[in-house]
């Protein structure tokens, strides 16, 4: 069986992306969501085991002590961690694994090499539209909202590290751009859109 591949996802928190990837797994065939570890409590709405493993943070640092994340970082005072494990059986199976992590995360997996990976940044279109979204949620203190709109800055001036840059404006258009970054790399490794490889009696055919 032909092993999946792993999309690293980043954006600054309220840019969007939890909607667009939700559009994207419901559209494209053969994608699957690494679940991270994380120390944060759930917002409104969020499960243990869909959306996070949401563990303590001593379990948390237990975890790292068996050295069983390929990669972990602290973010807004919250550690968040991949299973590899987990990553691994699902690239194995050939499914392609959309592994949403901040820019920490994603540079020490840029810096390993290993597993390869598709890097893409989903941005707003400015930091006016993305404090206008914060705010919507009315879930974060004015503290929050002023701290993560102070690391969306320097979150954006790493967006020239990753190989596809997504301007999340219209949620639609935005989406339409994922799905196809993803249905090209799957052409680009030889496989259908399903994700399934491309047989040899086909193209020699």
């Amino acid at each position: 069986m032909t092993a999946g591949r792993l999309f690293v996802i980043s954006a600054p928190s309220g840019a969007g992306k939890t909607t667009l990837l939700k559009r994207v797994m419901a559209d494209v065939t053969g994608l699957v969501f690494s679940i991270s570890h994380t120390t944060r409590e759930p917002r409104p709405g969020e499960r243990d085991g869909v959306d996070y493993h949401f563990v303590s943070r001593a379990e948390f640092l237990e975890m790292i002590d068996k050295e069983l994340f390929l990669e972990y970082a602290e973010v807004h005072e919250n550690l968040y961690g991949t299973s590899i494990d987990a990553i691994g059986a699902q690239l194995l199976d050939g499914l392609d694994v959309i592994l949403d992590i901040d820019v920490q995360g994603a540079a020490i997996l840029r810096a390993k090499g290993q597993p390869e990976a598709t890097y893409i940044f989903v941005s707003p279109p400015n930091l006016t539209e993305l404090e206008r979204r914060l705010r919507g949620r009315g879930t974060e203190s004015e503290e929050t909202v002023r701290v993560r709109l102070k690391n969306a800055a320097t979150e954006m001036n790493a967006a020239g590290a990753y190989e596809y840059l997504i301007i999340n404006e219209v949620v639609a258009e935005a989406a339409n751009l994922l799905s196809s970054v993803i249905l090209a790399e799957r052409a680009r490794a030889h496989r259908l859109p399903s994700g399934k490889p491309i047989s040899k009696i086909v193209i020699n055919s």
